[in-house]
């Protein structure tokens, strides 16, 4: 006999909030929403390990809008995120189980002029990127004296963004009686150092090892010469149809690759740091509606992706720490759909494919470069950029050049594993 399959009811959500999770067809609650909801509904404070795509922004957001209902009126909320299109995201998802809710939107790349005066209205949320909020903390605008639950989204990322003197600076400033909420994909020391220092007895959950990668993305490396991975690009393209995610280390690289993508004959377009924000949600935007079948970013902006069902990620360049990775493929294989994820590694960059292993505690499969590979294109110099980790693979899985995944070897094209 199956077990009776878990609903929001009985998480210790009030009827008025189920309703709205009911109207909105939030029927079975994730994984990390049943062990976090009830929790931060009691006022504890929380540190929830759980990858991108998991429900995070409902395990804190029901929690964090009940409890506000029932504190005085001048009590707020503050929502750390390091990316503005992360803080757009999680802006629309309240709005969505709490319509007409005062929430202050604290952002780079838009205009400070409207931020101030919804800061000066007394929002009872704040949603905000480090970097602003602190200049308007100068600047004597935002006053967080009235905090009474402060969460931290995306905590890891925050920290990898060189965050940390931000991060630390609102902390002194937010009262010592406050409810702490911090989400990462990650537990790196620095998190750790955190909550001793700024939480009160955190309770820690965990719905995956800290650090593993999405069961049911399929994971692949192909080593493969610097000046042949363009042309590796160009076969992959072609095999896959659906929507595409490629990741480069750095903004002109991300740019470039975009050019060589439409000169492929693909729709295509980029999101990095020297977009405005404009250019960056009209690109998701495009992403999102089909206008662009790939879309070419960086690890700065990458945060902000939430889209379902991107079929495939490629990780153009490993990323320069081993933590991104977890969090790049957890772009592909979101809300139950299966996903896969291809990394294309140098043969001298095994020491960063075995720190990825190290990490999400798996052996990646390798493979060659397809003998046969398209006349190579012109990409425009660039320095050597360094590639990010491979993704994990499912049992039974295919390589993108149509060969089953249990033949690869393990030290493919003379690549060293220790």
């Amino acid at each position: 006999m199956n077990p009776p399959t878990q609903t929001f009811d009985g998480l210790g959500i009030a009827p008025g909030m189920l309703a709205r999770l009911d109207s909105l067809k939030f029927k079975i609650p994730t994984p990390i929403q049943v062990k976090a909801i009830p929790i931060a509904i009691e006022g504890k404070d929380l540190i929830g390990i759980a990858q991108t795509g998991t429900g995070k922004t409902l395990a804190f957001g029901v929690p964090l809008i009940q409890r506000l209902a029932a504190m005085p009126a001048t009590s707020q909320g503050l929502v750390l995120l390091p990316t503005r299109e992360l803080a757009e995201q999680v802006q629309m998802s309240l709005k969505q189980i709490a319509p007409g809710l005062p929430i202050a939107l604290v952002i780079g790349g838009a205009p400070a002029r409207l931020q101030v005066a919804a800061l000066r209205r007394q929002p009872k949320i704040i949603i905000a990127t480090p970097g602003r909020l602190i200049d308007l903390m100068q600047e004597r605008v935002a006053n967080l004296r009235n905090v009474a639950i402060l969460i931290l989204d995306e905590a890891d990322r925050m920290l990898d963004m060189g965050f940390a003197p931000q991060i630390k600076k609102i902390l002194a400033e937010v009262p010592k009686q406050k409810q702490t909420l911090l989400f990462s994909a990650t537990m790196p020391t620095e998190i750790g150092k955190l909550a001793t220092q700024y939480m009160q007895l955190p309770l820690r959950i965990e719905v995956a090892v800290s650090g593993t990668a999405s069961e049911i993305v399929e994971q692949e490396v192909f080593v493969v010469p610097r000046d042949r991975k363009t042309q590796l690009l160009e076969k992959i393209l072609t095999e896959y149809r659906g929507t595409i995610l490629i990741f480069s280390r750095t903004k002109h690289g991300a740019r470039k690759l975009a050019i060589l993508i439409r000169e492929m004959g693909h729709t295509a377009d980029e999101i990095h740091a020297n977009r405005s924000l404009g250019q960056r949600r009209s690109a998701l935007a495009g992403f999102k509606s089909g206008k662009y079948r790939i879309l070419v970013a960086t690890d700065i902006a990458a945060r902000g992706i939430d889209v379902t069902g991107i079929e495939l990620v490629i990780n153009y360049d490993l990323p320069e720490n081993p933590e991104d990775y977890v969090h790049r493929i957890g772009r592909t294989g979101r809300a139950g759909h299966a996903g896969k994820a291809i990394s294309f590694a140098a043969p001298d960059q095994a020491r960063d494919v075995n720190a990825i292993e190290r990490l999400i505690r798996i052996r990646l499969p390798l493979s060659k470069t397809p003998a046969v590979l398209p006349p190579p294109r012109v990409m425009p110099p660039q320095s050597h950029d360094r590639a990010m980790p491979p993704p994990r693979r499912n049992s039974g899985g295919r390589s993108s050049s149509g060969r089953s995944s249990s033949g690869r070897s393990s030290s493919a094209g003379g690549f060293r594993r220790r």
